[in-house]
């Protein structure tokens, strides 16, 4: 039992000490937009959506951006995935997307569970 708790103990501390928050499942709704375009450049919107499919098709980053400005960074749902196929033919889309939110170091990321 003492072993048990002290393993328990451990992993606390561990997500603590790295300062992530533990997963919470949310749904969050907003605009698909790849990360590279949209901060660098401003670039969003329907004439924009095929160098968006480009751009998260080849690895660029993912974000989620909801109607106050609040962005998410989307990761797959597994570790060594590529976004799935709903999240690219997406990108500029208003979407409703459903996952597991973490946050680091003022960052916010949401899995990909489900996209509407």
């Amino acid at each position: 039992m003492r072993k048990l708790l002290a393993i328990g103990a451990a992993v606390a501390l561990s997500f603590a000490l790295a300062g992530v928050s533990m997963a919470a499942e949310t749904t969050v709704s907003g605009h698909l937009r790849d990360a590279y375009c949209f901060i660098r450049m401003g670039a969003h919107g329907p004439g924009h959506k095929s160098c968006a499919i480009k751009c998260a098709k080849v690895g660029i980053p993912v974000l989620l951006v909801t109607d106050s400005g609040k962005m998410y960074t989307l990761l797959p749902p597994k570790d060594a995935h590529p976004y799935p196929a709903s999240v690219i033919q997406h990108m500029e889309d208003k979407v409703t997307v459903t996952g597991n939110e973490y946050s680091k170091d003022g960052q916010n990321f949401l899995t990909v569970d489900s996209l509407k």
